[in-house]
């Protein structure tokens, strides 16, 4: 293996990946395991997650499957300490399962603004706590949480969404200052648009398209493919020196006005 592999190799990394049997959780955990590491898949229907890791195996990639409700607190501390105990450390967090919700301002009510904060901000702290247990003790760890320019740019119906993304931000920055010492960075990946189940409504207007794309100087949506070299990059030896960051991958639309 040549020096510049050996930079980005995850050979015998530990991760684990939510929200990870499809759309942009699936492309980052394949991109991890195609880096060497041992995946561990998070999601709810555990029926997904074994076609999605038997595919992966079948690449001869190393994948199990971790099913589990995010926001469950105790089942995230029972999921995490599972997977310590099975490969003895957890190496890489990757916090992406989030959900969202598009309703103009008098229609939201206290359960859907609940619902969206506990999914997209309250689970990520606590899995990162958990996490973060194991990482100080082998004084070694990346914790990376799916952000969005929705927190730099809200759409007029995206209230709950842009607030979740906005203090997932703030949380990075927080979570590396206090976790540097111990050898653990904390990073945001910073997806534009993107085609995938939560934009799906989106991409069946021509029109919306168009127009978005119009504005993107790569001329194009995202695919989640295109998240796995930035997601390698941030649990990499190579990123070992950035921390508290968020890395924009939006095909240049917040570099336009």
């Amino acid at each position: 293996m040549t020096t510049g592999q050996q930079l980005f190799s995850l050979a015998g990394r530990i991760a684990l990946v939510t929200g990870a049997s499809r759309g942009l959780g699936l492309a980052m955990a394949e991109g991890l395991a195609e880096a060497g590491a041992i995946v561990a898949l998070n999601d709810l229907n555990a029926d997904a997650l074994d076609g999605v890791a038997s595919a992966l195996r079948g690449r001869s990639l190393k994948a199990e499957i971790a099913p589990f409700d995010v926001t469950d607190q105790h089942a995230v501390k029972n999921a995490v300490e599972a997977i310590i105990t099975r490969h003895g450390r957890l190496d890489i967090l990757v916090s992406n399962a989030g959900i969202n919700h598009r309703v103009p301002l008098a229609d939201w009510t206290p359960a859907d603004w609940d619902r969206l904060l506990t999914t997209n901000l309250k689970a990520c702290f606590f899995l990162a706590q958990q996490a973060a247990v194991s990482m100080r003790q082998q004084k070694h760890g990346r914790i990376i949480f799916t952000t969005s320019i929705a927190s730099i740019q809200a759409r007029s119906d995206l209230h709950g969404y842009a607030a979740s993304k906005s203090g997932l931000v703030g949380l990075t920055r927080s979570l590396a200052c206090e976790l540097g010492e111990y050898g653990i960075t904390c990073n945001g990946i910073c997806p534009g648009y993107f085609e995938t189940d939560l934009t799906r409504s989106l991409l069946q207007s021509g029109e919306y398209v168009g127009r978005l794309n119009s504005r993107v100087p790569l001329r194009r949506w995202g695919r989640p493919r295109d998240l796995a070299g930035v997601v390698v990059f941030l649990a990499s030896d190579a990123a070992s020196y950035i921390t508290g960051q968020q890395i924009v991958i939006d095909g240049g639309f917040t570099t336009t006005i």
